[in-house]
């Protein structure tokens, strides 16, 4: 059954990522390494090398850190880039497909001990789209660890959860997780069973609301559209999607780069009624989160970027390599 990760994803125009990174120059190729994060645990780690403050680059949803052969390069003038693939992706480690292998919390806590591992002193992370939950799991309970982080159309749902705006797909799973702990409620002590029914309850009227904005997607997606296929790389990306959290206010500087609203290329250049309908939900949409992160994080300066896909860094890569530097250049060492 397709996800709703996807469903939403599917009405984004993606940039072919993988492609354009195997168009990098073979110069620019980097060194790779295995680092251990937790027992039999191994994480790819790239080094594109280069001097100055180390920043680190996380892939988006089953995506590797290969993802940035073409962009990394550009930055070495000023810093030691590196990047990360995270457990399930590519050449790390697959651990079994749960929510408890794949949580925010436990892929957060992996890229905290590359960090220390390689002994990166108060690196930058940078993170592409899923990865916005590494990056609010590590501003959130560990922000002293990192001199900022940079969220490349990554400030979505899984990074930050306002119950203004809310998430249609982080209500779908915090509730599903919910509903599935209610058969183990008779062993639970009182105090775990109240809370459970409390979450419950307060997530139900807002998944009641959610299921509008489900609907829509749902119409919007074409119906020819093929299911993804089951493959372990899917069990995966579900784990993933199960183990979200909600995070709320970074505790560190943070550069939010955002299509506002996103650019939909071709996608719909037959049915002009059908783009317009999809670009003013778009934007309502993107806006909206745009400006629940500002507000959730004062500290932060968010950038808008009109008419950019999803994968910014490849469509607008002059604008967001010029918003990184003015944002890194001052951050104390």
């Amino acid at each position: 059954m397709r996800t709703l990760g996807l469903l939403f994803l599917a009405l984004l125009p993606l940039v072919p990522v993988n492609a354009l990174a195997a168009s990098a120059s073979a110069s620019a190729a980097p060194t790779s390494r295995f680092v251990e994060v937790q027992p039999g645990v191994k994480l790819e780690v790239l080094d594109w090398g280069g001097s100055g403050r180390p920043v680190v680059l996380l892939a988006g949803l089953g995506d590797t850190a290969h993802d940035f052969d073409s962009f990394a390069p550009k930055l070495t003038a000023n810093y030691h880039v590196y990047g990360i693939t995270r457990r399930g992706c590519g050449k790390s480690s697959r651990p079994s497909p749960t929510a408890d292998n794949y949580s925010a919390e436990r892929l957060g806590r992996d890229v905290l001990a590359v960090v220390e591992q390689l002994k990166l002193m108060r690196p930058v992370i940078v993170g592409f789209s899923f990865a916005g939950e590494e990056l609010s799991f590590i501003g959130t309970t560990s922000p002293n660890s990192v001199a900022g982080l940079v969220y490349l159309d990554a400030a979505q749902g899984y990074a930050f959860y306002d119950p203004a705006v809310g998430d249609p797909e982080l209500d779908y799973y915090v509730l599903r997780r919910d509903l599935e702990q209610l058969a183990a409620i008779r062993s639970m002590s009182i105090r775990d069973r109240n809370s459970l029914l409390e979450n419950i309850a307060e997530m139900l009227p807002r998944f009641e609301k959610d299921l509008d904005s489900i609907r829509q997607l749902a119409d919007s997606t074409p119906a020819n559209e093929p299911a993804p296929p089951d493959t372990p790389e899917e069990r995966v990306e579900m784990a993933i999607q199960l183990g979200e959290q909600e995070f709320g206010r970074v505790k560190c500087p943070v550069l939010a780069i955002s299509a506002v609203p996103h650019s939909f290329g071709n996608r719909f250049k037959n049915n002009p009624s059908a783009l317009k309908a999809a670009q003013s939900r778009d934007e309502a949409r993107t806006s909206a989160l745009a400006d629940a992160f500002q507000k959730i994080n004062p500290q932060a300066t968010v950038l808008r970027i009109k008419d950019a896909s999803h994968a910014i860094f490849v469509s607008n890569e002059a604008e967001v390599l010029k918003a990184m530097n003015t944002f890194i250049a001052p951050l104390p060492q």
